[in-house]
This record gives structure tokens, C-alpha cells and sequence, in this order.
């Protein structure tokens, strides 16, 4: 669903609420879909509206070229995001996602369109860098990989048909989050949460506590039982603080 005058592509809006005082834009994770958002969409209705971003080449999209860069992906959302500045905006990522919001957080303050909050997920700080290159890995080590994390539907990579057609699009993913480069001093001006799972393999508590050191606003950080996708366990949760801090800083108190 569209805002004001904008391009229905990029967003989709699985629980409308006109009356809310804010949008919550939600990136998923690396081979995500906007669907993983259903569910947070339904919980903070009608207090927050939430807009699910669904990147090219997956689902709906899925005969799109894929991007496997992350300032492209990044500019085209805070792009379409220029529709969207009658109420206030603040963004969530998991994994990819994270690093995608961060960046688009960037590009929406240096225009000076400023956010309530950014939430990130499952991501350690761009000071805590780490080398990685699954996406130059086989089909099969990648598989592995992703099966590994435990997200929801990676059953689905067991069938050969659905591992050929969803691969392309994981693969593009991790190479754009792998091959990223931050610019020097990356910073938000905005309040930062960091959310983690105290067994995520993919970041230690200590990376996820690394953001504090990106953000001139205020920081909070939470973390979870469970690995990189300890999310789907703690949803209820996670959307309370999510909601608690939104309406904290609405009101000035972050």
C-alpha cells in the first residue's frame, strides 16, 4: 500500500492504521520478505503503522533484478520514503536489515528528515566488522549456513525446485551485506536500540553493544535467550520495548 503520492513497490502496509502517530519501517534480514513483518505489523495496530519494505527479485518482486549492493538498496528506500514524511518515522532491522536501516537513516537525516528511533537486530556495529564471504560459497556450504541459523521456512531449501528458485536472491543478499563498506565515522543523530540473542553466532553481545559508539542520541540495548533469530521466540517482547520507546520518544522523554 502506497502513501500520500508514492510508489507501492517498496512497502507494504499489512495493517493499516490512518490514526497512528507513527510509521515503523521494517527491513528484513538477508533471503527475507516483507511476510516476515506480517506478524509485527498485526501486534502494533492501530497504535503504529507498519510499513514492510519488500526488496526487488522476492515474492511479488521475484522478476526484478536483484541488487547486491547496499547503498543502492539504501538510496532507493529513503528515496520512496520522501512520500511518506507526513508522521513520523522509525525504522527496524534484522540481520541485513540492520545495516540497510542504518544506512537509510543516514540518508533521511543528512536531507533533514529526522527519525524517532532505529532499532537494530541481530547485527553486530559497524565498528565490529567481521570478514565474510558465504556468498562465494557452494550451493550446498550455503545451505548449510542458512539451515544453521534456524530460520523460519530454510526447510524450504531441503526441495530442490525451491532451493533453485529462493538461492539467487540469499546469495545476492549476503554479498551485499559481506562486501559493504561503511563511510568513516558512521553515525546517527537519532536514539539507537540494539536488540541480540545471547547465542546468536553471527554477533556477540559485546558487537551488538558496539552500536552505542554510532549514535549521538540516546542508546539502549536488550538481549534475548537464544541464536540468530531468537526474534521469533520473543516477539511479544521485543514489541514492547519497541513500543515503549516509540512512545517515549514522541514524547520527548528519549
Amino acid at each position: 500500500m502506497n502513501g500520500p503520492s508514492g510508489d507501492p513497490e517498496w512497502f507494504r502496509v499489512f495493517s493499516p492504521a490512518p490514526d497512528a502517530a507513527v510509521r515503523l519501517v521494517c527491513l528484513p534480514h538477508a533471503g527475507g520478505s516483507a511476510s516476515f513483518y506480517f506478524p509485527v505489523a498485526k501486534a502494533l495496530s492501530p497504535s503504529v503503522e507498519v510499513l514492510a519494505v519488500q526488496y526487488p527479485g522476492r515474492q511479488d518482486r521475484r522478476m526484478e533484478p536483484l541488487v547486491e549492493d547496499i547503498n543502492t538498496l539504501a538510496d532507493r528506500i529513503a528515496e520512496e520514503l520522501k512520500e511518506y514524511r507526513d508522521k513520523p518515522l522509525a525504522l527496524f532491522g534484522h540481520s541485513m536489515g540492520a545495516v540497510i536501516g542504518f544506512e537509510v537513516a543516514q540518508r533521511l537525516e543528512a536531507r533533514g528528515d529526522g527519525l524517532v528511533e532505529l532499532f537494530v537486530s541481530g547485527r553486530r556495529a559497524p565498528s565490529a566488522s567481521r570478514p565474510e564471504r558465504w556468498h562465494d560459497a557452494s550451493d550446498a556450504q550455503l545451505v548449510a549456513e542458512i539451515k544453521s541459523h534456524q530460520a523460519a521456512g530454510s526447510e524450504l531449501l531441503d526441495d530442490p525446485e525451491m532451493r533453485a528458485m529462493l538461492l539467487p536472491a540469499i546469495r545476492a543478499d549476503y554479498k551485499a551485506v559481506e562486501t559493504h563498506v561503511y563511510g568513516p565515522g558512521a553515525a546517527v543523530r537519532c536514539p539507537v536500540t540494539a536488540f541480540t540473542g545471547d547465542a546468536d553466532p553471527k554477533v556477540t553481545v559485546d558487537e551488538a553493544l558496539a552500536w552505542r559508539d554510532h549514535t549521538s542520541g540516546d542508546f539502549h540495548s536488550e538481549v534475548f535467550t537464544g541464536g540468530h533469530f531468537y526474534l521469533s521466540d520473543h516477539t511479544a517482547a521485543v514489541l514492547r520495548t519497541v513500543s515503549a520507546r516509540l512512545t517515549a520518544s514522541l514524547a520527548g522523554a528519549v
